[in-house]
């Protein structure tokens, strides 16, 4: 059952690693800089299908387009690729992008992927010390 409060979170903790993609980390830049799909795909010489690719985490952007978003984002590399360094605010109330039900349902998804991470984490070293066991019974 979703919960229906907004966790407070530090820009850091929104867009770290842990708990969003580097598709939603870019998504958050080109909205931050007022941005839409077809506009950034052209100024970076790309198509909108391959945005939506990058932004959707089917894909990723060779080094030198990722160079390129990261200017026309005002954004480092490293927070888009890990959440870390110079990037983009958290939603907070009051701003232009914040819908208190949206971004409920965004802290909700986030503490699944956070949840189903550890177990996935959890599930290989299981997997490994099955391995093993078997290993050492043969």
């Amino acid at each position: 059952m979703p919960q229906e409060f907004v966790h407070e979170s530090t820009a850091e903790e929104w867009y770290s690693g842990d708990v969003a993609t580097f598709g939603d980390r870019l998504a958050a830049a080109r909205e931050m800089a007022g941005l839409d799909r077809s506009g950034f795909a052209k100024r970076l010489g790309v198509k909108k299908r391959t945005v939506a690719d990058w932004e959707d985490d089917l894909s990723e952007p060779r080094s030198n387009r990722l160079q390129m978003m990261a200017g026309l984002l005002n954004v480092s590399v490293g927070w888009l690729l890990s959440g870390e360094g110079d990037g983009v605010e958290a939603p907070v109330e009051g701003d232009k992008y914040y819908d208190h039900g949206l971004v409920a349902l965004l802290s909700d998804i986030r503490e699944i992927r956070s949840r189903m991470k550890n177990d996935l984490d959890r599930l290989a070293k299981v997997e490994g010390a099955l391995r093993q066991r078997l290993l050492d019974s043969a």
